[in-house]
């Protein structure tokens, strides 16, 4: 498994509506195993596998983060932001971050305060990115209205093989994506594979749209993260018991289509691989919901997660591995069962 590559894709911003430069990135990489490529209206970037085979199965991964747009740049140099996806205001308070304008890197701060920090709600409208500027004007030769702002946050290796940045939302479903599918072509997987490194999931969703409406792929793997239960101030009890290490979590619900579900099963059994589960009572809030909506039978496999839409998200290097092994594994078997008629349908006349 290529770790350099995930922290290259870790260290390039792609705030949503932004993903651009990262999906040259994507581009880039599966060229060394895609048989064709291809980009649509939306920004997504697709590697494919076995073009020209009967059966289509579409992995989605979304490669845009969290993040803000610049608004407005007052009269003292300031920029005020609006949100791009779920972000929580607070957490970004005395935050270093970086503005993007033009392909070029601002270095910014979030400014603080005694009373910002000690007002019961933050919104958006409280943050303002100091960039050093001492007026409008020289803010304004800097960066522009519409401009991306992520956190500025490295790679940092932690203890038990951990790890952390921000982004890991969804860049790490991503590179499971690529990865699945550069290992299930040299296994010899026959169905055609569409790995798509999809945009605009944390906001609109249009990625995955896009591609389930112009690929009409058979069935549809969702890979994202989901929240570990064994962080501070998370319940179990709440969607299911998740630990960080304890291996790829595969999803029960109403979303998800069970024989996909149960060939997952099986195949996690036959690898000797230890899987967690969620509970989805309705919609999984990922890219898989997207597909479903198209009527593609759907099943969503998630890395654990600590501390989700912050900027200091940690993950384990040992449950991308897993996923990216569970994943090229069960691509291997999907294609001979499709082969032989495999059957989405949980129920028969």
């Amino acid at each position: 498994m290529n770790r350099e590559f995930l922290k290259d894709l870790l260290s390039t911003p792609s705030v949503s509506g932004y993903e651009e430069a990262i999906q040259q990135k994507a581009l880039a990489y599966g060229k060394a195993f895609a048989h064709t490529q291809l980009t649509d209206p939306s920004g997504n970037a697709i590697s494919i596998v076995n073009p020209e085979a009967a059966h289509r199965v579409l992995l989605c991964g979304h490669i845009d983060e969290i993040g803000f747009i610049v608004t407005h740049i007052d009269d003292s140099g300031r920029l005020h932001l609006a949100k791009a996806g779920g972000v929580s205001p607070r957490l970004y308070i005395g935050s270093p971050v970086q503005v993007w304008h033009e392909g070029s890197k601002v270095n910014g701060i979030i400014a603080t305060s005694s009373d910002l920090v000690k007002k019961e709600k933050i919104e958006v409208s409280d943050l303002l990115v100091d960039i050093g500027a001492a007026s409008k004007e020289e803010a304004a030769a800097a960066v522009a209205v519409g401009d991306m702002v992520c956190a500025d946050v490295p790679v940092r290796e932690l203890m038990n093989d951990c790890f952390t940045c921000r982004a890991l939302d969804d860049r790490t479903g991503a590179f499971v994506v690529l990865e699945a599918a550069r290992e299930a072509a040299a296994q010899g997987a026959s169905a055609g594979i569409y790995a798509a490194t999809t945009t605009g999931e944390e906001t609109t969703g249009r990625g995955a749209r896009h591609a389930a409406a112009h690929l009409k792929p058979h069935c549809c793997i969702a890979v994202d993260v989901t929240w570990a239960s064994d962080a501070p101030g998370t319940n179990p009890g709440d969607t299911g018991e998740v630990k960080l290490g304890g291996g790829p979590v595969l999803c029960m619900g109403s979303a998800v289509n069970k024989p996909m579900n149960a060939l997952l099963k099986q195949v996690a059994q036959e690898l000797d691989m230890k899987v967690q589960w969620e509970v989805a009572g309705g919609r999984t809030g990922t890219d898989g919901d997207t597909v479903n909506d198209d009527g593609i039978p759907m099943a969503l496999v998630s890395i654990p997660l600590r501390y989700m839409h912050s900027s200091v998200e940690v993950g384990s290097w040992k449950d991308i591995e897993d996923c990216v092994r569970l994943l090229s594994t069960f691509l291997v078997r999907l294609s001979q069962e499709l082969d032989k008629g495999f059957d989405f349908c949980p129920v028969r006349p």
